[in-house]
């Protein structure tokens, strides 16, 4: 299967899976990701809302793309700090951009990095979604792990950075001059190291610096994991 073929297969065969085993049903508020393998899971659950599988899903989303996404398919979109969600989802699933054994995670590669860490840190339920060149060994060599900063400090966090063995680059917009802005109004830096890291240590260590805004290292709500593969299966990590 091609890559975008495996991106519909776990988008679906994830949804499918948790309406079959109960952890999605009517009445429950989600939290829904961004990126090019989380909006088929949320077409595929407007799909099953509309054909009556299930009713009275509250959304939560992580970027204006998804948004947009859930105002084309009719799914009523909140904030976490509306009274009807109270700041507490039932379940979020979202992409990735790397996954390793432990079930870590970058996420980050289109910038939503800090409403993703909301939305899925205050959910009951973290799923990810994956298709099989996510899924990695170890963190932090590859994919560079998105660093979003207030624009005024990128020196000082880049030296703070430095010191902790990255190597930062400021990301660039695509058809814009200049950086990427995030939804925040912030810069990003994307940062790779020379050996693989200790996930958990580092996405504290990384928040801790001044002038962090959050970062794209994803260890403190272990998800369920679905992660397709070629021949056309789909891996399940910690579904029980």
């Amino acid at each position: 299967m091609t890559q975008a073929e495996q991106k519909v297969l776990v988008a679906t065969t994830a949804i499918d899976t948790l309406i079959e085993k109960g952890k999605i049903f009517s009445g429950m508020k989600i939290g829904l990701g961004t990126g090019s393998t989380a909006m088929p899971a949320v077409k595929r659950l407007a799909e099953r809302i509309q054909n009556g599988d299930l009713k009275d899903i509250k959304a939560v989303v992580t970027s204006f793309q998804t948004q947009n996404a859930c105002q084309d398919y009719g799914i009523p979109v909140y904030s976490l700090n509306d009274k009807i969600i109270g700041g507490e989802l039932d379940l979020a699933i979202d992409g990735a951009d790397e996954v390793d054994p432990q079930c870590n995670c970058i996420k980050g590669g289109g910038a939503a990095h800090v409403r993703e860490k909301l939305v899925e840190y205050n959910s009951k339920v973290f799923v990810v979604i994956a298709d099989s060149s996510k899924s990695v060994s170890t963190i932090g060599t590859k994919f560079p792990v998105p660093v979003e900063i207030i624009g005024e400090a990128r020196i000082p966090v880049t030296n703070a950075l430095n010191k902790l063995g990255a190597t930062c680059v400021l990301r660039e917009g695509v058809r814009k001059c200049g950086p990427v802005i995030t939804d925040n109004g912030n810069q990003i830096l994307d940062c790779t190291w020379k050996e693989p890291i200790n996930v958990p240590e580092f996405e504290d260590k990384i928040n801790g610096i001044v002038g962090v805004v959050e970062n794209g290292l994803f260890t403190k709500n272990k998800p369920i994991v679905f992660i397709s593969k070629e021949d056309g299966s789909v891996e399940i990590r910690n579904l029980d």
